[in-house]
């Protein structure tokens, strides 16, 4: 089984801090990330982005992420893509324009882009759910979140893996950065870092407690959460994957590693926690989780049909559990079912992995008879964003640490095939999107 985390995995290198604004020479066509269906993205020239509304503004992008949530709607496992969107929901950026209701930014400010969009007046928003704002999703007040670069439920709304965007309610959707800064730090504030302290605080970890915390899955989300329960209070994190380079990260921030290519990880996490199992427990994997490709969890085969139904009732038609590249998971509860399996009882499940709508399988059985709490939704990024922000200039968070490759526009679809495959050492990817 492989692990794919959500919100995101490809960066845009940074600028010099205090760039000016370009308005004078921009261009009227730039370069963009584009899906045309599945298993098809293009890096195209399409019409810059212009002002539509007087809440808009338009930033130029200098440092922009390929994520997990990305390759979900790529696979084909997270539907309802339109042909021509543009991908990508992670940014920052220089402001180069704003419409006349935006009272408080200005040309030339450098700015991260939180990935979910939120009007900050409706009632959701005022009570920090933006992420179910009623306002954003052109879509309706029950349609559920808007985000950049996602389906067509969500919007849709053009991405941030583009020279420029448009970003709607831009007074509530842009956050100043300070100078010291960087794009680096910044670009993991946008989605991966937000999404972990969102299910760090989900989780309903309390300081001083004791509380052991189990996260399913260590990619870029997965190593925030870690970094989240820390932040949280947690007294011990066990973090389970299968890739080798990710366990070592996950060591490195003081978990406790477990492969489940190598052992039963319900039988390792019940040997580690006296038979009891983990109070809390953070689902990161998502729709797209795989089968374990060896070792005693292979047993997990003889479920094959099983997994085989949910891919068929929840994907695209065109979705495949074994294309070379961009291959749909062949296993979509199975972290749901490890997670819930391994709780201790009367224990609390956050789920922060993405699930399409169309996704309906879930072992409620297990978790009813254990009383299990189950806490989940799309990550309200504006309200962590501004935290994180401040956290990092005082120095008490390092983000860039989790990046680990940076690559130009010119490469992106060799390097989202390549972080599809999960090479070694591909955690984090940053890609330039002037060159």
């Amino acid at each position: 089984m492989q692990w794919h985390s959500p919100p995101c995995l490809l960066s845009l290198a940074p600028v010099h801090q205090s760039e000016p604004p370009r308005i004078a020479t921009r261009i009227q066509q730039m370069r963009a990330v584009v899906f045309h269906g599945i298993r098809d993205i293009r890096l195209d020239t399409v019409p810059d982005p212009t002002i539509k509304n007087p809440t808009d503004a338009i930033v130029r992008i200098t440092s922009s992420a390929i994520c997990g949530t990305d390759l979900h709607m790529i696979r084909g496992s997270m539907p309802g893509m339109v042909e021509g969107t543009v991908m990508g929901h992670e940014g920052v950026g220089v402001i180069e324009e704003v419409g006349s209701s935006v009272r408080n930014l200005r040309p030339g400010q450098r700015v991260v882009i939180p990935s979910t969009i939120a009007c900050g007046h409706c009632s959701y928003c005022r009570d920090g759910y933006t992420a179910q704002c009623d306002e954003a999703n052109p879509n309706g007040h029950l349609a559920g979140t808007a985000f950049y670069g996602g389906p067509q439920q969500t919007g849709p709304f053009d991405g941030l893996q583009a020279e420029y965007a448009r970003i709607p309610h831009a007074n509530v959707n842009l956050v100043p950065l300070h100078p010291e800064i960087t794009d680096h730090q910044a670009i993991c504030l946008s989605d991966i870092a937000s999404t972990g302290w969102f299910g760090a605080d989900i989780a309903d970890i309390e300081a001083g407690r004791g509380k052991t915390v189990l996260v399913m899955g260590c990619g870029p989300v997965g190593l925030f959460s870690i970094l989240g329960a820390w932040h949280k209070g947690a007294q011990r994190v066990i973090a389970v994957d299968r890739l080798p380079d990710r366990l070592d990260k996950a060591r490195e921030l003081g978990a406790e590693t477990i492969n489940f290519d190598e052992e039963n990880p319900i039988e390792a996490i019940r040997e580690l926690t006296g038979g009891i199992g983990p109070d809390r427990a953070i689902d990161v994997v998502g729709v797209d989780a795989f089968m374990p490709t060896k070792g005693p969890m292979r047993v997990l085969e003889k479920r094959a049909e099983q997994y085989a139904e949910q891919v068929e009732r929840l994907a695209e038609a065109g979705a495949d559990t074994n294309a070379a590249h961009f291959a749909a998971g062949d296993a979509p509860s199975l972290s749901l079912e490890w997670a819930t399996e391994a709780l201790a009882k009367a224990g609390t499940l956050a789920i922060i992995g993405v699930y399409p709508q169309s996704h309906n399988a879930f072992p409620i059985g297990t978790a009813m008879n254990k009383n299990i709490t189950m806490r989940m939704g799309n990550a309200n990024h504006k309200k962590y964003v501004q935290e994180l922000v401040e956290l990092v200039r005082r120095g008490g968070l390092k983000p860039e640490h989790i990046l680990s490759q940076m690559e130009p526009m010119t490469d992106v679809i060799a390097a989202y095939e390549t972080f599809d495959a999960q090479n070694k050492g591909w955690v984090k990817v940053e890609l330039n999107p002037a060159a």
